[in-house]
């Protein structure tokens, strides 16, 4: 591809779905990974080395070091809605913007959770194999009892856009929903009949808990064994949002040792490996971080990133930055 030496420079980490790719490739030139995996260090350090711009993903760490190697770094546009694969604090001292991509995946990750809950609570995936495995004989009054869903209870820990997507379905199951997070959400209560509770409350009443808080500090392993411990024997636990929001080695040994019955994790604490033993376990239901992975949903996050970084670079307010006090510089 011929361009532009006028068209700023820039560094895609991994080949993203095409609404992102033509604009960029409309307006700038193009360095992308043309491995189909995520980039080694060193090969992260020698993209950005000259790079104007950067497009990363979750599975980018980019830190102090990594943006020192290229002073002249103008924006970070991640390929995601989170961001703890980025040390904000770190570029917002080095005045370079980070953009997100909110809002384009709630409806796709929200269905996702719902997918997970309901594969869990029905045991679909040991159905499957069993199935595929030869085993079925036919019809049998005791054969692979799940979990009822209508009418039980719904604890969400995260009302943010996508747990609140996550209500809404809830409602057609006619489910009671306990909710937790910082603060009330009155527009949630009034809408969906929601209920602001402690987490432990929400955690000894819920048959169903899924997570949708954001990775901080404060919330990283808000799930442990003592709150394990605190779920119903027949609770089923959903993460469709960061995996670090789990202990993982606890919830193992929760699932193996029937504290809870069952998970559905689209996440994981070190993620792609999983904890030693989880994979192994018959009530865990595990996906490949497909929370947005719907043609819609992609194709609008690469939109949405391109269109971050264009307007960063054309000295325009981006649609969605995570530190905005660098642009009023």
């Amino acid at each position: 591809m011929t361009v532009s030496s006028q068209k700023p420079r820039v560094f895609v980490t991994r080949r993203i779905p095409d609404r992102g790719m033509n604009l960029l490739e409309e307006h700038c030139d193009i360095t992308i990974n043309p491995h189909d995996r995520v980039l080694t260090r060193e090969e992260l350090i020698e993209g950005v080395r000259d790079a104007d711009a950067v497009l990363c993903l979750l599975t980018d760490t980019v830190d102090d070091e990594l943006m020192a190697v290229n002073p002249k770094l103008q924006v970070i546009s991640n390929y995601a809605v989170g961001f703890n694969n980025i040390d904000v604090e770190a570029a917002t001292k080095r005045g370079i913007p980070v953009c997100n991509t909110p809002g384009v995946l709630t409806d796709a990750t929200a269905d996702c959770a719902w997918t997970l809950l309901m594969s869990a609570a029905r045991r679909v995936v040991e159905g499957d194999a069993y199935v595929r495995q030869g085993k079925y004989k036919g019809w049998a009054p005791m054969l692979l009892l799940g979990a009822d869903i209508a009418g039980r209870t719904l604890g969400i820990i995260g009302m943010g856009r996508i747990g609140q997507a996550v209500a809404q379905r809830a409602k057609g199951f006619e489910m009671d929903i306990l909710y937790h997070d910082v603060a009330p959400v009155p527009a949630v209560e009034e809408r969906y009949g929601a209920k602001f509770v402690p987490l432990e409350e929400l955690l000894r009443q819920s048959d169903f808990v899924t997570l949708h808080a954001p990775l901080l500090p404060s919330t990283h392993h808000i799930i442990g064994q003592k709150e394990l411990d605190m779920m119903k024997r027949s609770a089923i636990l959903v993460n469709t949002a960061r995996g670090p929001l789990i202990d993982e080695a606890a919830l193992v040994q929760a699932l193996r040792n029937g504290v809870i019955a069952g998970a559905g994790l689209d996440v994981f604490e070190e993620e792609p490996e999983t904890a030693p033993g989880l994979a192994e376990l018959d009530n865990v239901v595990l996906l490949p971080h497909l929370g947005s992975a719907t043609h819609e949903a992609r194709g609008k996050m690469a939109e949405l990133a391109a269109r971050n970084l264009l307007a960063v670079m054309a000295g325009q307010t981006p649609p969605h930055c995570v530190n905005p006090q660098v642009l009023k510089k």
